[in-house]
Parts: C-alpha cells; sequence; structure tokens
C-alpha cells in the first residue's frame, strides 16, 4: 500500500464518520482546559522552486529555480510500526496544552524531506574558480545541468522544523463516543536540517546544522474515539527562509534559500489531563 492510500483511507474514515453521526448529532459541552494531547503522524510535502547561493573561497554563483521533491519512504508496516525505525519516514510529531475549551498552544516537530532533483537543467550566475573542473568559469544566464559531480544536496535526515503554534478547536459533531472537530492554527520554529552535500570536488558534508527559520499555517480535521484518542489529518503551508547551509567541511562553505512548502499530514494520537 502506497503512503498516498493510507491518506486518503483516513480521510474516507473522518468524512464517514462524520456523515453517519449527524443522523445522532448532539452537542455536548466540554471544557478542555487543562487538557494536553500527544500525536505522532506521517506527511507528503511539496516545493516551490527557490534560487539557491553558493558562497564559498573558490565560488559565489546562483542556480535559478531549483526543483526539488519531497522522499517518503514507501509504506511497510515493519518500517512504519516499528519503534527503532520510527524516523526514518517524513514523521510529525506534536504535544500540546489547551489554555480554554477552543484554544491550545503546541511544540512539535514536522521531519520532512527536501531533493534536489538530479539532471535539471537551470540558470547559473556567478563564478567559480580554481577547481580544476570544467565546472570552472564566470557566469551570466548561463544553462547547467545538476549532474552528480556538480551537485548533490539534500536535507533527507532531514528539513527539521522545530515549531511552535497556537490552534483553535471548534466541535463540528458530537455523539456519545465520537466526536468531530474542525481546526486552524498558526506558527513558527527554526530550520534543522542535516544537510547531505556534495559540490564539485568538496568533501560531503552530512551534519545536524541551525539553518534559518520557518513559518507556517495549517487547517484540519479532527475525529475523537471514546473522549481519549483521535485521528486526525492536516493541510499546512508555510514559508521556509534558510540564509546558513553548511555545504562542506570547510565551515567558510555555505549557501542559502528561501522557498513555499505544502505538507499534508496524517497523524494519530491521545488526550489526557493530569488533574483528573
Amino acid at each position: 500500500m502506497t503512503l498516498y492510500r493510507l491518506f486518503f483511507i483516513v480521510i474516507f474514515i473522518q468524512l464517514s464518520t462524520c456523515v453517519s453521526a449527524q443522523s445522532i448529532t448532539y452537542f455536548e459541552p466540554e471544557n478542555r482546559k487543562g487538557q494536553f494531547y500527544v500525536y505522532w503522524g506521517w506527511n507528503l510535502d511539496a516545493y516551490s522552486k527557490s534560487d539557491i547561493h553558493f558562497t564559498g573561497a573558490d565560488y559565489d554563483f546562483t542556480l535559478d529555480n531549483v526543483v526539488a521533491l519531497d522522499r517518503q519512504s514507501d509504506f511497510d508496516v515493519k518500517l512504519y510500526c516499528n519503534p527503532l525505525k520510527a524516523t526514518i519516514p517524513q514523521y510529525n510529531f506534536r504535544v500540546g496544552y489547551f489554555i480554554n475549551e477552543h484554544y491550545n498552544i503546541s511544540f512539535g516537530i514536522d521531519h520532512m524531506k527536501y531533493v534536489v532533483k538530479e539532471w535539471q537543467k537551470v540558470l547559473i550566475n556567478g563564478q567559480i574558480d580554481q577547481t580544476e573542473t570544467i565546472y570552472d568559469g564566470n557566469y551570466v544566464n548561463d544553462n547547467i545541468i545538476i549532474k552528480p559531480d556538480f551537485l548533490s544536496l539534500e536535507h533527507t535526515d532531514g528539513l527539521n522544523y522545530i515549531n511552535s503554534e497556537f490552534r483553535r478547536v471548534d466541535n463540528l459533531i458530537a455523539t456519545k463516543h465520537i466526536k468531530v472537530n474542525f481546526m486552524e492554527g498558526f506558527g513558527a520554529g527554526i530550520l534543522l536540517p542535516k544537510t547531505n552535500c556534495t559540490l564539485i570536488n568538496n568533501e560531503r558534508y552530512d551534519e545536524f546544522h541551525l539553518a534559518g527559520f520557518g513559518l507556517g499555517g495549517m487547517v484540519g480535521l479532527n475525529t475523537e474515539f471514546f473522549r481519549y484518542f483521535f485521528l486526525q489529518s492536516e493541510l499546512k503551508g508555510g514559508f521556509i527562509n534558510m540564509p546558513d547551509i553548511r555545504t562542506t567541511e570547510n565551515i567558510a562553505d555555505k549557501a542559502s534559500q528561501q522557498f513555499f512548502f505544502a505538507q499534508w499530514n496524517v497523524t494519530f494520537g491521545v488526550n489526557f489531563n493530569l488533574n483528573k
């Protein structure tokens, strides 16, 4: 089963629950103040094109409108349900606290993956010197193909968006054992990617590094079962600015980029109250 099918199954379950519950709907007042929640799940991502600026001792150039893709692992129960391998797929983890019946604050990590598509043709501007390769030269709106011997750039372990969010939850439908809620919110955080990069003939770099910040917003549908358990689908989008990406073993070498992202999440979690 592909992850796309899993996501559509979750949406179908939530919509079916919503429709079937309408015939026995009643609204049960509930004060969520003091309630905690925690969830885990997975995401699929899309990114806008990005201009990437590379600087170093022997080069200073920009690649225009670079295409990048996500890299979600194929769905396999042995992978997705194995605690020892839980951080391999693109995942979401979040813990939150309700300050009143509608609003909650939360902290979490969106573990996305960002892979520059190889063999794409892009424009290059700038200069590359003294690398003793075919890429030495001055460039002004020239075409270049991103080949493996020129550039390989991935934030695959990953594009880690560590963020805090402020969310509102409103009940749409409630029965004795099932509730369907609508959510919306916004947040901000830092980017701590583990960048895997090879650039021309420089040594490969693959370490965590604080690279920038992000802003985002979300909407979602939450289905609670027996008050304590829930299944949740979210659409999330935002802006990422990373002015300080490490690219080689030389600490002076770096890249910078900005782009928009869209994220589709499916999560499951639990609600609990430490006072009850």
